[in-house]
């Protein structure tokens, strides 16, 4: 009797445990995959799945690089991964290159969890994001259609990430954009899951699971929540920038790489 009261603590845990793990997965199991690239082939990224955004006009920030479309020197799968590189190579009138793969039209969705596992793109000046815009752009040009970063990342600040929403009332052309970092000491040499859980009452970021940072829609319309309408995904690779290029840009790096492992949708 001693015995089996001394392990009634350890046991009633290990039940509580079971209960909470089975409760988690009946709530995980709402949620379906609906699209994905695990990126196990090599080559250029699937058409079916990617297109492209090109050149080299600042792309309303400032850039310094030229997005190439279709082009292995700045985005190619080996290795289980994709890998989105900016380089030190002139193009027209731009000194770097990179690429900007988007899955408009491709991969349309209004809400869902959209996660992508990734290793950053290392070096001051270089601004590596996951993003996401809107299809069809109903309220009107930016901001007024709004933009979810789920991650953005630059690299005088080595140890942080940001998630942010852009909208016609919060944006960073009028200084109220919604926005918050997190710190992490392995960016660029640790792979992270990004990502965003998305329905019609919020946006929640999370990274590896954890959320931290959450915008909630204040039923005021379409200025402060644009976003009950189909989105796409953006990732790319910039250099320089208002924002990535705000403390210089080193010199000394002639590349740099943010590999993703996989990107995955699930919605309910």
């Amino acid at each position: 009797m001693k015995t089996l009261t001394n392990k009634l603590p350890g046991l009633v845990l290990f039940i509580l445990a079971g209960i909470f793990m089975l409760l988690n997965s009946c709530k995980s199991s709402n949620k379906k995959p609906v699209w994905s690239d695990e990126f196990e082939y090599s080559g250029l990224p699937d058409t079916s799945k990617w297109g492209y955004d090109t050149g080299g006009h600042g792309w309303g920030n400032n850039e310094l690089q030229y997005y190439t479309g279709g082009d292995t020197n700045n985005a190619v799968v080996r290795d289980g991964n994709l890998v989105i590189t900016a380089r030190k190579q002139i193009k027209d009138s731009n000194n770097y290159t990179s690429a900007r793969l988007i899955s408009k039209m491709k991969g349309d969705w209004l809400y869902g969890r959209i996660e992508v596992r990734a290793k950053l793109a290392a070096g001051r000046g270089i601004w590596p994001a996951i993003w996401m815009l809107p299809t069809d752009w109903e309220y009107g040009g930016w901001p007024e259609s709004g933009e979810i970063d789920i991650m953005e990342n630059v690299g005088y600040m080595p140890d942080s990430v940001f998630g942010s929403v852009h909208t016609k009332s919060f944006n960073h052309v009028i200084g109220t954009q919604k926005t918050k970092g997190l710190f992490l000491n392995d960016l660029y040499t640790a792979f992270h899951v990004y990502a965003v859980e998305w329905d019609k009452e919020k946006i929640i970021f999370l990274v590896d699971d954890k959320e931290y940072f959450r915008f909630a829609n204040t039923g005021k319309g379409p200025a402060e929540w644009p976003f009950d309408k189909r989105f796409h995904l953006l990732m790319n690779v910039a250099v320089g920038g208002n924002w990535g290029g705000q403390k210089g840009i080193d010199s000394t790096v002639n590349t740099a790489a943010m590999a993703v492992d996989y990107v995955r949708v699930y919605q309910n």
